[in-house]
């Protein structure tokens, strides 16, 4: 990436962060897959500095697009509110499993194997507050006719359905956590789009079912992982994932509200816990157990130990 080129593009992100209420900590040459240049960000949070992320942006991106960089004003905007989670690397399944994304090696690459795809890797790890290795090594690809829909093959356009495909994935027990082990395949497909409604879709779920995750939220972000702090509850990338509005998850906080089950901080998108939501600890621990043992291969015992008749 030439010296004048890199330099505008630190000067847009700068100006970008800034309105977000976000600083640029740190700038650093880099190199993606191919060994093509890039720009690697520390982007941090101008009131706190220690809670950072990074973006990593290819020499071809076009900050000065309109359609470009409305999306990547609306990325940062809900990373500077996400940011202000006490673990905003961690997000919960639906089936109740907390796990932190991390070590992802944006931007996307071609597949070196000839298929026609498009790869990024990254890893996810169960984070159960008791330093667990359980963690799975991804790989999700991402087919042509899919692309097609991305307005730009870069980070801030590909984060969000990246973590829900996993997520996702995970739900569907076609990931495995373990404590060593080769990378598995999360296939991006145009299921995960609706070309009519033109947004994308992974989760039906109901009122009762988004209440449920929205307090398994707070309990694991907040009361275990968070040591109390708030947690935001109007994600909309949560809601992405669960195939509804910011405005529906809103409703769903007012009734956990009024079940007592969390209360609402000076900033009324976040939350913590009550007393009586951390008293369901029992019950987490089931929900985590068979979420676990639901994506656990089995195995027929009998051919296991040679009984069979092949």
């Amino acid at each position: 990436m030439s010296i004048g080129s890199t330099t505008v593009l630190m000067a847009q992100m700068e100006q970008a962060a800034a309105n977000a209420g976000l600083v640029v900590a740190a700038t650093e040459p880099g190199v993606d897959f191919s060994g093509n240049p890039t720009t690697k960000f520390t982007i941090a949070l101008a009131a706190d500095p220690s809670k950072a992320f990074g973006i990593e942006l290819t020499e071809r991106f076009e900050f000065g697009r309109p359609d470009l960089h409305a999306e990547v004003k609306l990325f940062l905007a809900e990373a500077a509110q996400r940011l202000r989670n006490p673990r905003p690397d961690v997000y919960l399944t639906l089936t109740g499993l907390p796990l932190s994304f991390g070590k992802f090696a944006w931007p996307f690459h071609h597949s070196s194997s000839g298929a026609d795809t498009s790869l990024v890797h990254g890893e996810i790890k169960l984070e159960d507050g008791e330093n667990s290795p359980l963690h799975a090594k991804i790989s999700a690809s991402m087919t042509v006719t899919f692309a097609e829909v991305v307005a730009a093959m870069e980070q801030p356009f590909a984060e969000g359905f990246i973590y829900n495909a996993i997520r996702k994935t995970m739900d569907q027990g076609q990931l495995e956590l373990v404590k060593s082990g080769n990378r598995q395949p999360v296939p991006i497909t145009t299921r995960y789009y609706s070309m009519k409604q033109k947004k994308f879709v992974f989760n039906d779920t109901t009122e009762a079912q988004r209440r449920e995750f929205l307090a398994g939220k707070v309990y694991w972000l907040s009361g275990v992982l968070g040591a109390g702090q708030p947690v935001w509850l109007l994600d909309p990338r949560d809601a992405q994932y669960l195939n509804t509005t910011v405005s529906d998850l809103k409703q769903s906080v007012t009734a956990l509200v009024s079940e007592g089950l969390i209360t609402l901080a000076p900033d009324a998108e976040y939350a913590i816990p009550t007393e009586k939501l951390m008293g369901n600890r029992a019950q987490y621990e089931v929900d985590m157990a068979d979420a676990l043992a639901f994506i656990k291969p089995t195995f027929n015992e009998e051919m296991r130990g040679g009984h069979t008749n092949m």
